[in-house]
């Protein structure tokens, strides 16, 4: 339980300072990343599909 207490009083130490408008501009760059990684594995899959590649 003790461990516990210090993860979530270093998570918070950590998060103290960062404002609103840095998370939402964060959560939104890591969103479009995660979109576009994710488009270009659609991407390979349709290509591979579409190519005939045996799995």
């Amino acid at each position: 339980m003790k461990k516990l207490l210090l993860v979530k009083e270093i998570y918070i130490e950590a998060f103290r300072d960062w404002t609103k408008e840095f998370l939402i501009k964060y959560f939104k760059t890591f969103t479009w990343i995660c979109l576009f990684l994710w488009a270009i594995t659609v991407y390979a899959f349709v290509f591979r599909l579409s190519t005939g590649f045996a799995f």
